[in-house]
């Protein structure tokens, strides 16, 4: 199979679909490699990098596209990319359907293969694409809520671990997943008094067991979550349906009861955001003000890392990406129903029941879509 990697176009995006060592691999199992010019620049790798890996380097994003049977990114292809897709060509990257109207139907309207990193699934019921990314934007919330609590920033001007004499910033991290783990055990590290809402009573034993005294954790009803918001410094938004838009679960007249310059960081932005008054931002742009709260809303947070990211990201895609080029799309899913779980359209068919639902869609199984 030609593979194809694309320089990344989404705005301050600097990670990269495949790393050289990626390329190596996948030459090794008797494919051809064709990465952009410039691709891995912001993430460190030159195109001497790829060429020594065994790439072909290509003049642009046209020659990509037009030559490759398998598309590799990391961002969702914007609307330049989606009119360069074609029926009979699979598309492997992050999608993130369900709040994106306009790219599903684009996607359907090419008749490409796509494959979405974010809902491709382990034996565990875990997300192990979405994983690395999660721990990455995790860690990064409270660094980026720190920031914007500063008050150049319109923020409180909280210092998030305080000081001697001065109580710390109160950080409520929403969802106790992969996301609020990480963003959890950082801000605690960070001097923060911490606590994590979930609706798992089960996740909650196991954060409680395993990071007792580090922060505090209580379940998720509507009170909870009001009271905890109302007295909060930092809320960070880490909850995630996969596949599905995310839940509101801060409407906006609950930024009255918040402290004035209070911050607002929403990991789940890229599934339409967990807060009422959540809208992407960017890493040109992250912040903006609604009723007095800012908010920070950057739908790429890991691309601001995009070395660590890029790495992190590679290493738990290169299995299923060389399952795709060594056995074909069909095959690789029928013998893998975690990487059929991923599968989200088909020849025109959406086959992701959950963006159906969210877009008001019909869809078929994966498992008919292998037939067609």
């Amino acid at each position: 199979m030609k593979i194809g990697c694309p320089k990344e176009i989404k705005p301050q995006e600097f990670r990269v679909g495949m790393t050289p060592d990626a390329v190596r691999d996948a030459v090794a199992h008797g494919h051809s490699v064709l990465v952009e010019t410039g691709a891995g620049v912001g993430a460190g790798f030159t195109d001497d990098d790829y060429t020594t890996a065994g790439a072909q380097i290509a003049p642009d994003a046209e020659t990509v596209f037009a030559e490759a049977g398998m598309i590799v990114k990391v961002k969702e292809p914007q609307a330049a990319e989606r009119k360069r897709l074609r029926e009979g060509q699979v598309l492997f990257t992050y999608l993130h359907l369900a709040p994106d109207p306009d790219q599903t139907r684009d996607l359907l309207e090419s008749g490409v293969t796509a494959i979405a990193y974010e809902t491709v699934t382990d034996r565990s019921g875990g997300l192990p694409l979405l994983a690395p990314m999660s721990e990455v934007a995790g860690r990064l919330a409270p660094q980026v809520g720190a920031w914007t609590l500063q008050k150049a920033n319109g923020g409180r001007g909280v210092l998030l671990g305080g000081v001697p004499g001065v109580l710390p910033a109160k950080v409520v991290v929403i969802g106790g997943g992969v996301v609020g783990t990480h963003a959890a055990r950082v801000a605690a590290g960070m001097g923060a008094d911490v606590v994590v809402l979930d609706r798992s009573l089960n996740r909650l034993r196991y954060l409680d067991d395993v990071f007792a005294g580090v922060f505090r954790n209580t379940y998720a009803s509507g009170a909870a979550t009001a009271a905890a918001v109302a007295e909060a410094d930092l809320v960070i938004g880490a909850v995630l349906i996969p596949g599905a838009a995310a839940p509101k679960l801060v409407s906006r007249a609950q930024l009255a009861t918040m402290k004035p310059g209070a911050a607002i960081v929403d990991v789940a932005i890229d599934q339409g955001g967990c807060f009422e008054t959540s809208r992407a931002t960017t890493h040109q742009d992250p912040i903006y003000e609604v009723d007095g709260i800012m908010h920070y809303c950057v739908a790429n947070m890991p691309g601001a890392v995009a070395r660590t990211s890029t790495l992190a990201l590679g290493n738990a895609t290169l299995p299923f990406l060389l399952a795709l080029a060594d056995k074909g799309w069909k095959a690789a899913c029928a013998d893998d129903p975690h990487l059929k779980a991923g599968l989200n359209t088909h020849a025109g068919q959406l086959t992701y029941a959950a963006v159906g639902e969210a877009l008001g869609l019909p869809s078929i199984s994966a498992d008919k879509a292998i037939t067609l």
